[in-house]
């Protein structure tokens, strides 16, 4: 046992940190999933990936030098709104970690006084590590696995025997050498560059894949982020694909269905929420607080929160969608008034919505005017086919 190891780990854990792992990266991890995952394209528009898919294969080329990673988990189990509890209706349903301030900067300042812990204790200079909290060019799910928090599922997640699929990641590349933490259980043959098993501990399970509303897994552990609610609703900027809206349902900002479902969750006690700062009062926002939304008032609403990524126009553009599944006619006031919306995306997906709700016909004779004076095309687009939009329920 190294003791400084251990009195580090015991520190960075009375930081807040609720998982605190240590791995040799002496060993890159093997690229074969990763770029035959890039070449299919199903990482969609986020081209960040492919341009840094070298360097999240091997953090050698992030830190010169570096020979260990400290992986780092962050729980927010039991955290936030729960699909079984909200209204498919009343209340959109936003991805637990959205209940919170944005994780990314909240979670900075421990890792700061991580790095100056590691200082103290092992004399390690500013330039002899760098962090990075879901952000950098790092594999963080791969390296955790790697490192024994938990092991990759079938929904591609982190799985977690102590904290479920509910873990916020964090890491430390290092020049400091320290001895690696075992994996939960190392595969006997072949060899995964560090991954673990997809699939470790599922067993038969397939609740994750099953469940998912817009079939994104093509495999166990594989997410086809083009067909991904998370994606569609945060990293699109533009136009979401006319096919993916009614599964989208009432998920108004990503999406939680593939890790609620696990049953590995049971397990999982309630996080610290040390590092963590609970916005659960926008679990109470009704969807016609979020269509009636302008600048200023999203500015208020939503400081601090991972929403400002997608900023009010993507808010919007999501609403449309949740309001245009609600069944409920009495949004329509809402919604055409975003069909005036300075926006084209935001105009494309109200208009989307009201032939979904009224039908041809009565859409048809509403927004009459306003698609005789409409310019853009991809509004157009939704004009001209919005026979296909129809509700079920019209």
């Amino acid at each position: 046992m190294d003791y400084r190891q251990e009195e580090l780990r015991r520190q960075l854990g009375d930081l807040g940190f609720d998982d605190v792992r240590f791995v040799a990266t002496s060993l890159p991890l093997e690229g074969e999933g990763l770029n035959a995952w890039i070449a299919s394209g199903m990482h969609g528009d986020m081209g960040w990936m492919e341009r840094t898919s070298g360097k999240r294969l091997d953090p050698n080329l992030v830190l010169e030098g570096v020979k260990s990673m400290i992986l780092l988990g962050v729980s927010y189990a039991d955290g936030g709104q729960s699909e079984a509890t909200a209204s498919a209706i009343d209340r959109p349903i936003w991805a637990r970690y959205a209940l919170y301030e944005d994780y990314h900067d909240t979670m900075k300042p421990a890792l700061a006084e991580a790095g100056r812990r590691l200082q103290q204790i092992y004399g390690a200079t500013e330039s002899d590590y760098r962090y990075y909290v879901d952000t950098g060019p790092v594999l963080e799910r791969s390296w955790a696995a790697r490192a024994g928090i938990g092991f990759v599922g079938k929904n591609a997640m982190l799985i977690s025997r102590r904290h479920g699929n509910w873990l916020l990641l964090a890491s430390i590349l290092t020049r400091v050498e320290f001895i690696p933490d075992e994996p939960i259980r190392k595969k006997l043959t072949g060899t995964d560059g560090g991954l673990g098993q997809v699939g470790l501990l599922c067993g038969k399970c397939t609740r994750c894949m099953d469940a998912c509303p817009t079939n994104a897994f093509p495999g166990p552990g594989v997410v086809d982020a083009r067909l991904c609610v998370s994606y569609q609703t945060i990293e699109n900027k533009g136009i979401i694909p006319r096919e993916l809206r009614e599964g989208i349902g009432s998920r108004i900002y990503g999406c939680d269905v593939c890790l609620e479902v696990c049953p590995w969750n049971r397990f999982a006690a309630k996080g610290r929420s040390m590092l963590l700062k609970a916005r659960q009062e926008l679990a109470g926002l009704t969807l016609k607080d979020i269509l009636e939304l302008t600048p200023e008032p999203f500015a208020e609403v939503f400081r601090r929160t991972p929403m400002k990524r997608v900023k009010l126009g993507g808010l919007l553009r999501n609403a449309c969608i949740v309001a245009g599944n609600s069944g409920d006619v009495s949004l329509q006031p809402w919604l055409v008034r975003l069909v005036q919306h300075p926006l084209p995306l935001v105009r494309a997906h109200a208009v989307w919505a009201l032939y979904r709700l009224l039908g041809r016909v009565a859409a048809d004779a509403l927004l009459a005017s306003a698609r005789e004076i409409e310019t853009d095309l991809s509004v157009q687009a939704e004009y001209e086919l919005g026979a296909d939009s129809v509700h079920p329920k019209s």
